[in-house]
């Protein structure tokens, strides 16, 4: 066997250079473990062989020994190849810098190592000290590599979680309105800076209701779509909100993201105190979740995955219901 034969056995067909912390596959064709995570990250769903389009399992990749301790004795048979640059040569004795100085961290020439500044510290060779720290950078690209696949396995289930909250219906208790609700007339008052505004209410349809069921603990999550809608409120509230024929907006124990068009502008809301919130409208669904014990209530807009609002560090003293008030004024 030729000695570039047996250079090349020890070569990773996807960076063409000696195997750095080897794994191979089910299918027999080993790789550098960073370039098959670069490989895989690119590629899409299942993982496969970059050689034989084999599909892989990712999961608990191992280095392979043997084949990691041979390649470290194939790179030791090929003469290190230093770069032909001027950096390279000792300025003072003409001589290539071979050698690393461990105290110093500097390239030496075998003179210069020799020398009263450098004789009693401790040398090896470059090509040495480069695999050392190539074994280092390995293991921080292991680290990193199993870390990214845990945040993926994590996602995974929280998408589990948010696709199982997607079936789960409330159930409503509903009227139609076929006045003005005075929450979002508030609104109205409060955007024009109008006091005359709430006096003369435009005639409008909106749909108002709570949900039966009222929650005490735990987390629950809803989806309301909001697409066709110009004028609307949803979140939570307590039972006696519910009852009142006022539903004044600054009024305690209600925890609402509004949003209401004026002069051909949306802007949304939160409610208790009354504070505009400047996120892009919703375009689509809008999530709802709360966490009781936690005293958190969050918006996200479902479609751009993003939060709009939370309400936090609540301290919820009665029972809460869903909330859903839609318009088009």
């Amino acid at each position: 066997m030729s000695a570039d034969s047996f250079q090349d056995d020890f070569t990773c067909s996807i960076c063409f250079k000696h195997f750095i912390d080897p794994v191979t596959l089910g299918c027999g064709h080993s790789f550098c473990m960073p370039c098959l995570c670069i490989c895989w990250e690119e590629a899409q769903d299942p993982p496969r062989c970059p050689v034989c389009r084999a599909t892989s399992h990712p999961v608990n990749l191992k280095t392979n020994i043997i084949l990691k301790t041979r390649v470290f004795l194939a790179r030791r048979t090929r003469p290190y190849e230093l770069p032909s640059s001027a950096e390279q040569t000792c300025e003072i004795h003409m001589s290539t810098k071979s050698f690393f100085c461990e105290v110093t961290k500097d390239a030496l020439c075998f003179p210069c190592c020799q020398s009263k500044a450098h004789v009693t510290h401790g040398h090896c060779s470059i090509e040495w000290m480069a695999e050392e720290y190539r074994q280092k950078l390995l293991k921080q690209m292991r680290s990193v590599w199993e870390k990214t696949q845990e945040n993926k396995r994590n996602l995974n289930r929280e998408t589990s979680k948010v696709r199982m909250w997607e079936t789960m219906y409330v159930a409503l208790d509903n009227e139609t309105v076929t006045c003005q609700v005075p929450l979002f007339e508030d609104l109205r008052r409060l955007l024009s800076d109008r006091p005359d505004v709430a006096n003369n209410p435009t005639r409008s349809k909106y749909f108002l209701a709570w949900g039966a069921e009222s929650f005490t603990s735990g987390q629950h999550y809803w989806e309301v779509d909001v697409a066709d809608c110009a004028n609307w409120a949803i979140g939570f509230c307590n039972d006696s909100w519910t009852r009142k024929n006022d539903m004044v907006v600054d009024s305690e124990g209600i925890f609402l993201l509004f949003c209401i068009k004026e002069n051909n502008q949306c802007h949304l809301f939160t409610s208790s105190p009354l504070l505009p919130q400047y996120a892009k409208r919703p375009l689509g669904h809008v999530g709802v979740f709360l966490d009781y014990e936690g005293g958190v209530v969050s918006f996200v807009n479902v479609a751009r995955r993003s939060l709009i609002c939370s309400f936090l560090s609540c301290s919820f003293s009665s029972p809460l219901k869903p909330f859903l008030c839609s318009g088009h004024p």
